[in-house]
């Protein structure tokens, strides 16, 4: 009923808020990308973007095809995988952000292993700093992490917001350092915080650090300070700190995958190249709480 072509570009859209980043990613013209969601919109009969010169925004019959999209395209590669005869082995090393830690990352990689049995996946669960390191030190094949700030490249998966986040009740006092909770160096949501406190001229002390996003999770809920989150993952028991408080604007964030820039040809890449074909399809579930609908 509904042409996979249009479906991939939707998702790229929906996922990047960009026809710009859509096109970028599916190596299409921008034009393409348009008339695509023109023809998918004619075909479902509802419109599922608002788009002006600035902004894109699903709408609610947008975030309800985010879903059968995905279902659709996971759907139209099994069979293509399985008409092909194609079986990918050998072993696959994976790091993904802490960021994905409470979403429902791990169902597409439990899809993943499912139809790729021969594929020994190796997670590393680290900062995205420390992610990057590794990427270029050789020891992963594939990262799906925050993009620094400043940088383009890496494949574009979703992009957010940074936000303050608390529990409700903390209330900020103008008067007094702010108490953050922080990842430690290098993580890039610790150096953006710091700086945007440190641009506004805003005092600030360290009431908790810790490598683990659980960490930083309970203490945020214990009331020990504020941390810099993305906004589309803000953990149940938190809450976005109210305008009122006046801290500075942290920015947007892009999540990219990254692969090495030297890499060949190889099992390891073949398998890279599916994970990351799965991720970009599976991406609206990379913002959804782990358990949730």
């Amino acid at each position: 009923m509904y042409d996979p072509a249009q479906l991939r570009t939707f998702l790229a859209v929906a996922q990047t808020l960009s026809f710009t980043q859509a096109a970028r990613r599916l190596g299409l013209r921008q034009s393409t990308v348009s008339q695509h969601v023109r023809r998918l919109e004619a075909a479902t009969g509802r419109l599922l973007f608002t788009r002006d010169t600035h902004s894109v925004e699903l709408t609610e019959d947008g975030e309800a095809m985010l879903g059968f999209a995905s279902t659709i395209l996971a759907a139209h590669e099994r069979a293509a995988e399985f008409f092909a005869g194609t079986r990918l082995r050998g072993r696959l090393r994976v790091g993904v952000s802490e960021d994905f830690v409470l979403t429902r990352m791990p169902e597409i990689l439990e899809t993943f292993r499912g139809e790729h049995p021969e594929v020994d996946l190796e997670l590393t669960v680290e900062l995205s700093g420390i992610l990057y390191e590794q990427l270029a030190s050789g020891r992963l094949d594939l990262v799906l992490a925050k993009r620094r700030t400043g940088e383009t490249h890496g494949d574009l998966v979703w992009r957010s917001s940074l936000c303050w986040i608390a529990t409700p009740r903390l209330r900020v006092d103008a008067e007094r350092p702010l108490p953050l909770i922080l990842f430690p160096p290098p993580a890039i949501t610790r150096a953006r915080a710091l700086d945007a406190l440190e641009r506004a001229g805003r005092p600030w002390r360290i009431a908790c650090t810790s490598s683990s996003l659980s960490g930083l999770i309970a203490a945020a809920r214990a009331g020990l300070g504020v941390m810099a989150h993305t906004r589309g993952l803000v953990p149940p028991g938190l809450v976005p700190v109210p305008a009122r408080a006046d801290l500075p604007d942290l920015g947007g964030v892009d999540f990219v995958l990254l692969r090495p820039e030297s890499a060949r040809p190889s099992a390891a890449s073949a398998a890279a190249d599916a994970l990351a074909k799965a991720i970009l399809t599976g991406g609206d579930r990379l913002h959804r709480p782990a358990g949730g609908l």
